[in-house]
């Protein structure tokens, strides 16, 4: 039996707009994301450009305490879900959590703070000492945790 299902609020970081609005103006006017990457050293690699979020810094959203905790694909979660709640204009006090969620897509998370704990792990001295923030840093879903939790 299907359920019926109501989108109240969108959010959006995206290449082509840091915003919903954003986004949508971008898509109508037929911006490209695309532009030389700056999130690593491209020397090694043929290509040099890519789709990446542009101008974005996460202490706009986030307060440095808990943006150090996570991953920047996490901060993009939490910033896109902060935007669609607040469009949604739902009020946490009313509404019935059990029947209130957030979809959120990823198909992977955190590899940069997996590579960084790799990395440190491989150049220390075997003892395996990791970060707390890792494995919150890594989940995919994170974003989806952010209100409803």
């Amino acid at each position: 039996m299907l359920k019926r299902v109501v989108v109240t609020g969108l959010g959006a970081l995206t290449p082509i707009g840091n915003t919903a609005k954003e986004y949508w103006e971008g898509l109508s006017n037929g911006v490209s994301g695309a532009a030389p990457i700056t999130k690593f050293d491209t020397e090694n690699f043929k290509t040099k450009f890519a789709c990446e979020v542009k101008d974005f810094n996460p202490l706009d959203h986030l307060d440095r305490k808990e943006a150090r905790k996570m991953d920047l694909f996490s901060q993009y979660a939490m910033v896109a879900v902060d935007e669609a709640f607040k469009n949604s204009q739902l009020n946490l006090e009313t509404i019935n959590h059990d029947r209130a969620g957030v979809i959120w897509g990823s198909g992977i998370g955190g590899l940069k703070s997996f590579q960084d704990e790799v990395s440190d792990f491989s150049s220390g001295n075997g003892i395996p000492r990791f970060n707390p923030f890792f494995i919150p840093k890594m989940i995919a879903d994170i974003g989806s945790w952010s209100y409803f939790d």
